[in-house]
């Protein structure tokens, strides 16, 4: 097993790209994922609600906005058992009004990450990374939350050099 988790929230159907809307098989932050899980030793799990937003773009960002109103924890489709094998965890999800997606702190609030290194990753169209790091670390008060890793999503598949050296300046490659 490796000693490192990639954690991922991702949304495939109707995305945004650069002022336009078009349809992907696989989203975004899954794509980065598995530039990640081709370059070091890791396991991945995805983070996948019981019940998923809308595969209209428009309808989903609504949703989204709905339950980070409501500061929902969203149902997951499964958990893994432990997260204790693991010492880093690369936490990637798409930028959602401005933090995470609601079920990665589902997630997040199900384990003890102290003691653990948390590498954030957030696909975007231009918002970064938001409040997310700021959030990570609220919400994982015992672990260590590097800088994260900013991906522009309409270039998630041409992004292996930036995640090459991302990984390598936090010691992973």
């Amino acid at each position: 097993m490796a000693e490192t988790l990639i954690a991922y929230f991702s949304r495939a159907d109707e995305n945004y790209f650069s002022g336009a809307m078009r349809y992907v098989k696989v989203g975004n932050t899954e794509i980065v994922c598995n530039i990640i899980s081709e370059l070091i030793p890791s396991d991945k799990f995805n983070i996948e609600m019981e019940h998923p937003y809308s595969p209209v773009y428009m309808t989903c960002i609504d949703e989204a906005k709905k339950d980070l109103r409501a500061n929902a924890r969203p149902e997951l489709v499964s958990m893994p058992d432990t997260i204790d094998e693991y010492d880093t965890i690369v936490l990637a999800y798409p930028n959602y009004w401005g933090t995470m997606p609601m079920a990665v702190f589902t997630f997040l609030e199900a384990f003890d990450f102290t003691g653990k290194t948390i590498l954030p990753l957030c696909t975007n169209e231009g918002s970064g990374m938001g409040s997310s790091e700021r959030d990570i670390k609220l919400t994982c008060p015992g672990a260590t939350v590097k800088s994260g890793l900013p991906i522009t999503g309409s270039n998630a598949a041409n992004s292996k050099s930036s995640v090459q050296r991302w990984l390598k300046s936090n010691g992973l490659m």
